[in-house]
């Protein structure tokens, strides 16, 4: 009988994570996104085009963002371009290579927004030493349970990042 409750229990479990995913599925967005930037699957290309990294960011309650490699022209610019991200995001992993997961659009113009998705806002000072600034992260590479928008990633890790040192 117990096993039999355990078995029902794990159905409804699997059929509940299974309708969140549903739910929060595919988003034309994250598509758009994916397609215009799939040419950095490759960090090659990302560093061809004047990308340079900056160490994981990790969240203070877990997840993280990534290796995020950034382009400084693109940041100063100010411009939006699906194609033109400031920032593309990667997780390092296990075997030391690196999966892009997401980018991130930056502007000091606001309020901001891409294909009618708003940005998010971040006042100064931050943890980052910048000024007011506007961003939007696009997981399109990889699912966030969090949301397709979200800052940070619960299934992300910094886990596999390489110290500075090395």
């Amino acid at each position: 009988m117990a096993g039999a409750m355990l078995a029902v229990c794990t159905t409804f479990a699997q059929a509940h994570q299974e309708a969140a995913e549903a739910v929060s599925g595919p988003n034309p967005l994250a598509d758009k996104v994916r397609a215009a930037n799939n040419r950095f699957l490759d960090v090659k290309a990302a560093t061809a085009e004047g990308y340079a990294p900056i160490p994981c960011a990790s969240g203070i309650t877990g997840g993280a963002m990534g290796i995020h490699y950034v382009n400084g022209q693109y940041l100063k610019d100010d411009k939006i371009d699906i194609a033109r991200p400031e920032a593309v995001m990667y997780e390092p992993m296990a075997d030391g290579t690196l999966k892009l997961v997401a980018v991130e659009y930056i502007t000091s113009k606001g309020p901001a927004s891409l294909d009618g998705q708003l940005f998010n806002f971040n006042s100064a000072p931050n943890r980052y030493g910048l000024g007011e600034f506007y961003e939007l992260h696009v997981w399109a590479w990889k699912g966030n349970p969090t949301g397709t928008f979200a800052d940070m990633n619960p299934k992300v890790s910094c886990e596999h990042a390489m110290a500075p040192s090395q």
